[in-house]
């Protein structure tokens, strides 16, 4: 094995034994948490992501065998979708091997731990009912985000949120800026004799970037700029020119405004990640109130006892936990 595919092995076993709440407390040496590629007849839909199918069984090679159990193509794609965002994405070919080597030392430490009958410590019960309690949990979320945040409900969202957002002005400017009063006056007094703004810019502004550009700031709001230049430029009609030189924190500006306009809404694409994500969390709250509704809860003291109704008022419940991003097409 070379140097190179050892490191991302051993940076994918490190980032997903970190990547994982439970078993990113285990010692340092295990190499990956247990059944870390589970059986892709067994995973769950939910962790291929949109866009992904399922890999057909027809075209789900074995591309390992470990003492005899094969490892399947549709165990790696699995796997990658358990590791970091940043490996995510990209071309299962970029991380192939270091993953293949990454499932075949789980398979090892799976086997080694069954024949050493970890199963039958009290310990590892609980734990893995932990574990199946937390994969339930998001898988179950993830089902009932995916049936309740639809294309149609986001778009609704999306045209709500413009009516409560009032269009915004915009300008479209340029300026020069010098670093005195009086070098600004003499431009001023150039560019109303007919000299080129343009060409000035280029010339005398010390902002290097739009002189460049004949001191072009483009479109933009009022609070995009200091309160002093934001001012003046707001102040100014089409095509007008500042009388007097405008002092900000840089120097002294001489602006002009090219235009004004309603600054154009942003596009559902723009929005459309935020409004998933608020949709998503509405769901799982409500879900969570209406289970809370029909639930008859119980809660004790730290130590068991029963808590003094008198004693201390209700604690409000926390907020509900964020929600994960939905799957494509959950199984049925």
């Amino acid at each position: 094995m070379s140097r190179r595919l050892r490191i991302l092995r051993f940076t994918l076993l490190c980032c997903a034994a970190m990547a994982n709440p439970v078993f990113a407390q285990q010692p340092a040496q295990a190499p990956a948490k247990p059944a870390a590629a589970p059986p892709a007849q067994t995973a769950p839909a939910a962790s291929k992501p949109a866009g992904q199918a399922q890999t057909p069984a027809l075209k789900d090679p074995v591309v390992a065998t470990v003492n005899g159990q094969q490892i399947r193509l549709s165990e790696l794609e699995v796997a990658q979708q358990a590791l970091p965002p940043q490996y995510r994405n990209v071309p299962l070919q970029s991380v192939y091997q270091a993953l293949l080597e990454r499932i075949i030392d789980s398979k090892l430490v799976v086997s080694d731990g069954r024949k050493n009958k970890v199963g039958d410590d009290p310990a590892f019960k609980k734990r893995m009912a932990f574990v199946e309690e937390q994969v339930i949990q998001d898988y179950w979320l993830q089902r009932e985000i995916a049936k309740k945040v639809t294309q149609e409900k986001m778009q609704q969202r999306y045209e709500e949120r413009l009516k409560s957002m009032p269009p915004e002005e915009e300008v479209h400017a340029r300026h020069i800026l010098v670093s005195t009063e009086d070098e600004a006056k003499a431009l001023i007094a150039e560019i109303k004799k007919g000299a080129s703004f343009d060409k000035l810019a280029k010339e005398k502004s010390t902002d290097k970037a739009s002189g460049a550009e004949g001191g072009d700031l483009g479109w933009f709001k009022k609070s995009d700029m200091v309160k002093e230049f934001a001012d003046a430029a707001f102040a100014l009609k089409k095509g007008e020119l500042t009388e007097a030189p405008v002092k900000t924190q840089f120097g002294y500006h001489v602006i002009k405004v090219e235009d004004r306009r309603k600054a154009p809404p942003p596009a559902f694409e723009e929005m459309a990640e935020q409004i998933r994500e608020e949709l998503a969390r509405e769901t799982v709250t409500s879900l969570l109130d209406q289970l809370r509704s029909n639930a008859k809860i119980e809660k004790f003291n730290i130590d068991g006892s029963k808590p003094d109704p008198a004693a201390a008022p209700p604690a409000a419940r926390s907020a509900a936990p964020p929600a994960a991003a939905p799957p494509a097409s959950p199984q049925k």
